[in-house]
């Protein structure tokens, strides 16, 4: 029996189900308006690199981006200053160790 995926494929294909990223951004907007998130970036400090940066300079990201099936829970939201945000992108953590461990 073979496999559907090739076997020197790097990774298995994931489409993002439209729906599922529209619903979960929506409970995203929802909880930045809560007393939960704004008391997480009161602090202002940034979840990645650790740097003070101000509440108002943080955004709310997804450690288990929500394009690769993750949830907009308060477990997987976490402050990121924008320049955190724009270089994980839709990077899971485990993607973001490899690439520390090894640098390409």
């Amino acid at each position: 029996m073979t496999s559907p995926v090739p076997q020197d494929a790097p990774w298995i294909p994931f489409e993002a189900d439209p729906a599922h990223v529209a619903r979960e951004r929506a409970k995203a907007r929802e909880l930045r308006k809560s007393a939960w998130w704004k008391s997480r970036i009161a602090a202002g400090v940034c979840h990645y690199c650790g740097k003070k940066v101000g509440a108002a300079a943080l955004t709310l990201d997804h450690v288990i981006p929500v394009a690769r099936g993750g949830r907009s829970t308060r477990g997987n939201c976490v402050p990121a200053c924008r320049e955190c945000n724009a270089s994980k992108r839709a990077a899971t953590p485990a993607e973001i160790a490899l690439e520390t461990l090894f640098p390409q």
